[in-house]
Parts: structure tokens; C-alpha cells; sequence
């Protein structure tokens, strides 16, 4: 179906693709990985021939359909059914033809090519996309002109979808939806008839909606089967033996080498010496494997507060007075809660996060606070209002104006800037560095709240599972609005549903949150509200089956959330424990700064002539400054070797655990 040969792309005069080869046959369903910046956006662009290559080739069958979603978000009066409908061009041209022609044979040629396009079904088709998509039936006859452009690019997804090309190519479609949607598209992934190729950074999604995995890497394209996790296994099987085989290598020739180097002038091996030079300029190396760093960070410790953190008691919020979006919120946030917010966009779950930091006053009812909280809160438009000029030092200082510049860049460290890239305007990072630098500012006085909405739209796998780690580590509350439902299920202890005007607990995990989605979806009906799921009638035997399945999957969550605390727990006490050590080795550290400075004012004491009778004290000095800063060295090595093996024998505990 498509045949990419011996790519080569330069941008930038950076070469983004050397050499690149791949084959994807007719009918796979394939997700492209790869770190960002590597090059999945242009590979498409390369595909669909928005942009030519330098060297190479790609090919696809003739009149072979392409589709991607449109870059600009559809507008106008024109309704989002009308809209999708229009997408296939064909069948718009032939339904407006058969109004008009005259000729019979030529009606009946139109007749039966609609016919064979499935034309009469096809505002069923497009309507049932949409309201996959999150479009109820009086959504659909609403001019685009009145939604968002979220919701707008959602409609040029269905569009492409309904035309069901003959290579669909699709780049983090996901971004605009929520986890409602996003479940329903993996589910019309998954059945999809042609051949389409994914970008995505959503696990889930390329677990169960792709069979392969094409991998950019260092300029190369190499294709796994199965989904993103088999992929991640069988790369990390084949980097350990591609190391093992380097090492072995290198044995070899250190060994050849050494037989060379011994022997070659020696008249009775001189044959065997020559023999092994030339195996060794014929033994074609293995290239060391080179991977990219992962990126890591940490969010700060927070002081502790009594519980709860905030109550909420039959409040109402929303933005015009006696118009609430939400109402009759009942609910409370603990200091160790980690809570994510589900339901379809545009039910209120940003409404709620902004009543929760204090971005939304109360209507009616009550929020009662812990005194002193500080709360962060990540929303997308932060973001985009960096400075492009500013550094990411330069967004700190103005945050932390009282630390020194030392303090700034430590901190930045810890979230994956060190050194230089500190000093990069915020213009040329990519946008997983801009979310991981808006992380860092809203961490900044250690709050005991976290509230993330979308935090992962612009990061990578690797990335995310940092922020999963992260906020694992991290001992404050966290609020989660994500389309990510690994994510999800990975730092959620519990689910607020917002819908229906309000918010509750919703009795379940993820997984019985999508059997809902499926049920309500298969009804065609809103999903159900589950605040009654607790009455049982023992009057029937299948409900009392039901009721032993409900009990057993609770126990599962039970022992879940148990697992999470626990993993809590002894995260903070490996903190405790290690904290006199980082002491140790931090006060190490500051004693051979100041050793060293103290040599460098005495280095200029010596070079002063005027100092010449005192030469010989003053050496004497500096040779036990010298023996000082070795003593203070040695101590500050003993030091960080004892974190890092602490460090690493904890990481491998809470492993086990």
C-alpha cells in the first residue's frame, strides 16, 4: 500500500530523515511513535506531498484516496451534519447531478454509483460519527459559527472519518477531545476498513486500535507488530542484545588488536598479525546505543494541612448571576486524594477545577478552605501565553525574585531544564517543553493542591510517564481533567462524573466508566446517572449475581487505591530516609566551594609582590587548603555515591512493592 524508500529530508539544515525505509501493507493499522521533534508531523506532510523530499522515494497504488483532518477548523452557517456530508466530495457532486440530468442511461449511472457509495445511509453514518464524536441530535443542526474551535476540529474529524479514505493519516486527534469521545474513537479505530497511520502519544489508544507500530528514530523508520507496549518490550529486548553484541565486539578487536600490536614484527606470527588486521578493517562496528534522555521532574514538598483541604456543600457555580453550570455540589477533597474529572466536555469539569482553585466564587452554598492552601493550577492557555521571548530562567526569576540564580536553575533542573536550555527562548522549545516549564511555575511555593487540566495534550509517552511518576511521588492532592485514560487510571484513586448540572462520585473505575459509555452508546441515550447504583432488589437471582460482581470489582478498587497509598507512603519515607544523606552530601559540596574560593583569594595573596616576606606562610597555607579541598572531594564523592545507591536500591524496592 505505501512504500517509503531511502528517505532523506533536511529542515533547518538539520537532516530529519537519513535514509528511511518502510512498508506498510493495504489494510494495517499502524501508530508512528517517536520522541518529539523527530519528525511525525513532517513524515505525514511527506506522505500526503504537502512538502518534497531531498532524496528517496514514497509511493502509493494509483487513485489512491488520502485524508487527513484539516488544518483550519471548519466555519460558517453551515451545520456540522452538512458539513461532514460534504466532505465526500463524490457523492455531494452526484446528489446534486441527479437533480438535474435529463438523459436516462446517465440517471441511471448516477443512481447506481450512489448505490455503490452507500449514499442514502449516509446521513446516518455521518450523524452517528458525530454523536460519537460528542454532537447530540440538536448539535448537529447548530451553524458551526456557534461552537468553539475544539469542537469545530472535532467535526473536521468526522469528516474524514465518514469518507473513509484509502489511507487515512491522523496527528494526535485526540487533542481536542475528551475521554468520552476519545473512548468511542478508539472503539471506530479499531474497525476502521483501510489502512491509517497514527500519531498519538495516548498509550491506550495505540494498545488497542493499532496492530503495528512504526518507530522514528535517529532518522530511521522500523515497523513492530502488535500494539505500543509489545513494541516497547521487543525495542527494549533488541537494544540489550544490540548492546551485548557491541561489547562483545569490542572484546574482539581489543583482543585482535592486542595480538597485532604484539606480534606484527615478529617473523614467525607476522602472517597471523597481518591475517587479523585485515579482519578487523573488514569487522563493521555496532554503533553504541544512543538514547535520548528521558525527561524527569519533581514537584516540591509541601507543607502538610489538617483535612479536609476543601468542602464543598451544596454549592452552585457558574459565569452569569442565577445562570449556575453547576449545582448541588456535595463534595470534599482530602490532602492525599487523587481525583480525576470525567464526563463530555462542555458539562462543567473546567468550571469545576476553577471553583476548586478559586478562580470561581460560589453562587450559593459553601466552599469552605484550609487555611494557608496554596493550590496550582495547569490550564491549556497558560501555555500559549508564555513569553516567547523569555527564557525559561527568565519565567522563573520573575517568580522567585528573592532566590538566588543558583536556587533558579536547581529548580528549573528539576524539571528537565538544566544548564543551557535554561537559557532558551521559550519561542524555540517544543511544546512538551513549554507544558513541563508551566508545571514548574505553578509548583513554585510547593502547593498542597495540584489542578491539572489537559496536561499532557503536548507530551510524549516518556514524558508522560514522568508526570505519572511524578505526581505518584508527589505528597499533595492532585485534580485531573485528562483525555488520557492511562493517565487516568494510573494516578486516579477516584472519579468525579460531571453531568446533568452537577457533580458526584461515580461508583467505579475507568474501565466500568467505559462499559457505561458503550451501553448508554448502544442505546443511544446519555449515560445513565449512577447515584442509585447501591439499591439492590434481592427479589431476582441476576440481580443478586449482579450485586456479587459489583461487590467483587469494588474489592479490585479497594486494593487498588490500597496499592497507590502504600506506594505513597513509602515514596515519602524514602524521602525521609534519604534526606540527611542529599544533606550530607550538599554540605560536602558547599565546603569545597568555599575551600576553593578561600584558595582563590590566596593564590592572589601570593602572586602580590608586596607579600614576598610571607611566602612561606603563605604557602603553607595553601598546602593545607589543597589537602582540605581532597579531604572535602572524597567526603562529597562518599557522599553522592551513598544517595546513589540509596536512590536506586529505594527506586527498587517501591519496584517490588
Amino acid at each position: 500500500m505505501l512504500h517509503i524508500n531511502d528517505l532523506i529530508y533536511r529542515i533547518a539544515g538539520r537532516l530529519l530523515f537519513d535514509g528511511a525505509t518502510a512498508a506498510i501493507p493495504a489494510g494495517h493499522r499502524v501508530g508512528l511513535v517517536g520522541r518529539n521533534g523527530t519528525g511525525k508531523t513532517t513524515l505525514l506532510k511527506l506522505i500526503l506531498g504537502d512538502i518534497q523530499p531531498d532524496g528517496g522515494t514514497i509511493r502509493l497504488p494509483p487513485r489512491a484516496r488520502l485524508g487527513s483532518v484539516a488544518q483550519e477548523a471548519p466555519g460558517g452557517e453551515t451545520t456540522p451534519l452538512e458539513a461532514v456530508l460534504a466532505a465526500d466530495t463524490e457523492r455531494a457532486a452526484l446528489m446534486q447531478e441527479a437533480e438535474t440530468a435529463e438523459d436516462p442511461s446517465r440517471i441511471a449511472e448516477i443512481q447506481i454509483r450512489l448505490a455503490d457509495l452507500g449514499a442514502h445511509a449516509a446521513p446516518a453514518r455521518a450523524a452517528t460519527i458525530l454523536h460519537g464524536l460528542g454532537f447530540d441530535t440538536a448539535a448537529q443542526a447548530r451553524p458551526l459559527s456557534s461552537f468553539s474551535g475544539g469542537w469545530r476540529m472535532r467535526v473536521a474529524l468526522a469528516a474524514v472519518l465518514f469518507v473513509e479514505p484509502d489511507l487515512l493519516l491522523l496527528d494526535e486527534p485526540t487533542n481536542h477531545l475528551d475521554l468520552e469521545a476519545a473512548l468511542w474513537l478508539e472503539g471506530h479505530l479499531k474497525a476502521y476498513p483501510h489502512t491509517f497511520i497514527l500519531v498519538s502519544h495516548d498509550r491506550d489508544l495505540l494498545n488497542t486500535a493499532v496492530e503495528s507500530i512504526l518507530h522514528l528514530d535517529q532518522g530511521k523508520l522500523t515497523l513492530y507488530s502488535g500494539g505500543y507496549d509489545r513494541f516497547e518490550e521487543t525495542r527494549r529486548q533488541k537494544l540489550v542484545l544490540l548492546e551485548a553484541a557491541r561489547r562483545k565486539q569490542d572484546e574482539q578487536r581489543r583482543h585482535m588488536q592486542a595480538f597485532v600490536d604484539r606480534f606484527r614484527y615478529k617473523a614467525s606470527k607476522a602472517r597471523q598479525a597481518q591475517s587479523r588486521l585485515k579482519a578487523l578493517a573488514k569487522m563493521q562496528p555496532i554503533a553504541a546505543v544512543v538514547e535520548g534522555a528521558t525527561p524527569e521532574f519533581t514537584f516540591p514538598e509541601p507543607a502538610q494541612l489538617s483535612p479536609p483541604l476543601i468542602n464543598l456543600d451544596g454549592a452552585s457555580v457558574g459565569y452569569e448571576p442565577g445562570k449556575p453550570v453547576l449545582q448541588r455540589l456535595n463534595l470534599r477533597l482530602d490532602p492525599d486524594d487523587r481525583v480525576a474529572l470525567i464526563g463530555a466536555n462542555g458539562n462543567g469539569k473546567t468550571t469545576l477545577a476553577r471553583l476548586l482553585a478559586g478562580r470561581l466564587q460560589p453562587q450559593s452554598g459553601t466552599v469552605t478552605r484550609a487555611g494557608k492552601i496554596a493550590v496550582g493550577f495547569f490550564a491549556q492557555h497558560q501555555i500559549d501565553e508564555l513569553n516567547p521571548a523569555a527564557s525559561p530562567y527568565q519565567h522563573m526569576q520573575e517568580l522567585m525574585p528573592d532566590r538566588r540564580e543558583d536556587r533558579v536553575r536547581a529548580y528549573l533542573g528539576r524539571f528537565g531544564f538544566p544548564g543551557d536550555r535554561a537559557n532558551t527562548a521559550a519561542a524555540d522549545l517544543s511544546g512538551g517543553e513549554k507544558a513541563r516549564l508551566t508545571l514548574a511555575r505553578i509548583s513554585v511555593g510547593a502547593p498542597q493542591l495540584l489542578i491539572l487540566d489537559e496536561p499532557t495534550n503536548h507530551l510524549d509517552i516518556d514524558a508522560r510517564e514522568a508526570l505519572v511518576h511524578a505526581l505518584n511521588d508527589y505528597a499533595g492532592a492532585v485534580v485531573l481533567v485528562s483525555h488520557d485514560a492511562h493517565l487516568v487510571e494510573l494516578i486516579a484513586d477516584r472519579l468525579w462524573l460531571v453531568a446533568k448540572g452537577t457533580a458526584k462520585q461515580f461508583e467505579g473505575d475507568v474501565d466500568d466508566y467505559r462499559s457505561l459509555l458503550l451501553s448508554a452508546a448502544t442505546e443511544d441515550e446519555s449515560p445513565p446517572d449512577n447515584s442509585d447504583a447501591g439499591a439492590l432488589r434481592d427479589d431476582k437471582p441476576e440481580v443478586r449475581r449482579d450485586a456479587l460482581r459489583d461487590a467483587r470489582r469494588e474489592d479490585r478498587r479497594e486494593d487498588r487505591r490500597d496499592d497507590r497509598r502504600e506506594g505513597r507512603r513509602q515514596a515519602a519515607e524514602a524521602r525521609a530516609r534519604l534526606a540527611p544523606l542529599k544533606r550530607a552530601r550538599d554540605e560536602a559540596e558547599k565546603r569545597i566551594a568555599r575551600l576553593q574560593v578561600e584558595r582563590d583569594r590566596l593564590d592572589q595573596a601570593l602572586a602580590d609582590p608586596a607579600n614576598a616576606k610571607e611566602i612561606s606562610e603563605l604557602m603553607k597555607r595553601r598546602g593545607a587548603l589543597d589537602r582540605g579541598i581532597a579531604e572535602a572531594e572524597a567526603a562529597w564523592l562518599a557522599a553522592a555515591e551513598t544517595v546513589e545507591t540509596a536512590e536506586r536500591d529505594e527506586a527498587a524496592a517501591l519496584d517490588r512493592a
